[in-house]
């Protein structure tokens, strides 16, 4: 069996998730940067009140692990000077994802800052992984990342708003945006999404169609795989392995950079940086064979996992073809890889699960692998056959 508990909720400052390694805290950033002085604080606070492991998780947060009761409260304290605890109300409704290649003043900018501000005056109802993403960019850069509704750039150049899961969105001009996300919101909600185990949007859409007076019949720009480390016209982007790092790690990169934008692809964008950090815990070769694999906490630090993930993660990588990759997760949930990979292993009570071209839940190819089998000989049981 790989039975697993839903939890339904995602852990925030100010209501931390039980884990196996402590409280698990997790921080919602404005605008999906940190100042360098505010990435400095979090690096210290993690050490002094956690246990100095940090993850950079996939929707572009960083978590504080290792957290204990007696010193939740102290770390609250540290937090709050830094500007990073707000009233439980705007951090759960707060999910809000935004490509990080902006410039100061742009669309994405401000409508992040304009988001976040609406999303903060009342309840909305939404589930609390309901999530937005803005993707202004001439390209789409988040079109591989969970979220439910998204404002993005179309074809001719304007904003488009979509539901997730609808292949055209909206049209609008830019002072309509954040009404238009208001209208798929209480659309969702009156249409019953809410309703629903996961409370999903393209989960939703897929059920009941978009809403006709909504959906609209724009385009999105072309969509661009997820980017590897290297340099952009903001600065350099640096990745961690199966996105943890330590709290040394975060203090270096602040040392280097006015600010860090987090990322949902487990790196950091440096902003400024023109020449490559030397660190041992940084990933900044485009062809690192660790970014061809993805792990999720696993046992034991993880209570649902069934296995150890990221060791054998690392192990597995090199035997991964460059244009594949490997999930390894601990449970069926597959929190670390919610969307399909080419090759998933599963972690049961009875062994690994191998699913080829699907998600943690889909239908294994195999059942019951062994560690030790698949180790002897990766090939054989991950090289696509």
């Amino acid at each position: 069996m790989n039975g697993f508990a839903f939890k339904g909720w995602c852990p925030s400052a100010l209501r931390p998730m039980p884990s196996g390694d402590g409280l698990v805290v997790r921080l919602r950033q404005r605008g999906g940067r940190l100042s360098s002085a505010q990435a400095a604080g979090i690096a210290e606070l993690s050490a002094r009140h956690g246990n100095g492991l940090i993850d950079l998780t996939g929707r572009a947060n960083l978590q504080i692990r290792g957290v204990s009761e007696q010193s939740h409260g102290p770390l609250i304290e540290g937090l709050d000077r830094l500007g990073l605890v707000e009233a439980e109300l705007s951090e759960s409704q707060r999910n809000i994802l935004i490509a990080p290649f902006w410039t100061p003043g742009d669309d994405a900018s401000s409508l992040a800052a304009e988001l976040e501000q609406a999303l903060a005056k009342r309840s909305l109802g939404l589930p609390e992984k309901f999530g937005f993403a803005i993707d202004c960019g001439s390209e789409r850069v988040l079109a591989q990342t969970p979220a439910d509704i998204r404002i993005e750039r179309c074809i001719d150049g304007g904003l488009v708003v979509r539901a997730d899961g609808a292949s055209h969105g909206r049209k609008v001009a830019r002072e309509e945006a954040i009404d238009a996300v208001h209208a798929l919101v209480e659309w969702f909600v009156a249409s019953g999404g809410t309703r629903g185990r996961r409370g999903r949007m393209a989960a939703h859409v897929a059920v009941v169609g978009p809403p006709d007076n909504l959906a609209g019949d724009t385009q999105p720009a072309p969509a661009l795989a997820p980017p590897k480390p290297g340099f952009v016209v903001a600065g350099g982007l640096v990745g961690f392995a199966f996105g943890l790092l330590s709290g040394e790690t975060l203090g270096y990169l602040a040392g280097l950079s006015p600010g860090l934008r987090l990322t949902p692809w487990r790196m950091v964008l440096v902003e400024g940086l023109r020449e490559m950090p030397q660190h041992d815990d940084l990933v900044t070769d485009a062809d690192d064979p660790l970014l061809r694999v993805t792990a999720c906490t696993g046992a034991p630090s993880c209570p649902e996992a069934h296995a150890e993930t990221r060791q054998l993660a690392a192990v597995l990588a090199p035997h991964i073809a460059a244009d594949a990759h490997l999930h390894v997760s601990g449970c069926a949930k597959g929190c670390a890889h919610p969307t399909a990979a080419g090759l998933t292993l599963v972690g049961t009570s009875d062994g690994f699960d191998l699913v080829r071209h699907g998600t943690a839940r889909d239908v294994p190819a195999m059942r019951g692998l062994a560690r030790v089998k698949i180790l002897a000989d990766p090939g054989t049981w991950l090289g696509g056959r």
